[in-house]
């Protein structure tokens, strides 16, 4: 199974762990993909951290959100309410989102087997699924998949990457990463 590091700047904050030290967690662990989150900052922090990364991490890397910073990233990975912000119309709102960042990666969270199957007709490169268990990165969570993930995650035709709570010695047959953020602290 395949990691995908999610580097939450208030998780590591938290951990007072610097960009560098979870960057090299995430090598120590063979981290395919790392994913730069941060819900609270201005557009310029969060382009002078992917750059950062950037400088020390070779594999793929993708940014939450800002899929105006494209340019410093290998991709961008936006949430249902993102892709609302974007669209109302889920379908049109990933439409407008592969204008913009062409060639490069796009994933997308899904929570359900009607996300999955919706993602299915989308032009994307992941899907987020999940979430497995609760996890205290977030706080919103209304729906723990467990054991239905790897099921639901079946139905898809995009990689899928399982979400929330996951840990390093999870076991999945239908996932490709497994999406570790404070597992790896």
């Amino acid at each position: 199974m395949r990691l995908y590091a999610l580097c939450d700047q208030e998780l590591i904050d938290r951990n007072e762990l610097s960009l560098e030290e979870f960057v090299a967690l995430a090598k120590a662990n063979n981290a395919e993909i790392i994913q730069y989150r941060n819900k609270n900052a201005d557009i310029a922090f969060i382009k002078q951290q992917l750059i950062a990364i950037r400088k020390i991490y070779d594999g793929f890397l993708i940014v939450n959100d800002a899929y105006e910073l494209i340019e410093f990233c290998d991709g961008v990975h936006v949430g249902q309410e993102d892709l609302k912000a974007i669209d109302e119309d889920a379908l049109k709102a990933v439409k407008i989102l592969r204008s913009v960042v062409k060639e490069k990666l796009i994933g997308i969270s899904a929570h359900n087997e009607e996300e999955v199957l919706l993602a299915n007709e989308m032009d994307l490169n992941y899907i987020g699924l999940g979430a497995y268990r609760d996890t205290s990165t977030k706080s919103n969570i209304t729906t723990i998949l467990g054991k239905e993930l790897d099921s639901i995650a079946a139905k898809s035709k995009h990689l899928v990457a399982a979400i929330g709570g996951v840990k390093l010695d999870d076991e999945f047959n239908h996932v490709t990463y497994k999406v570790i953020g404070s597992g790896l602290l």
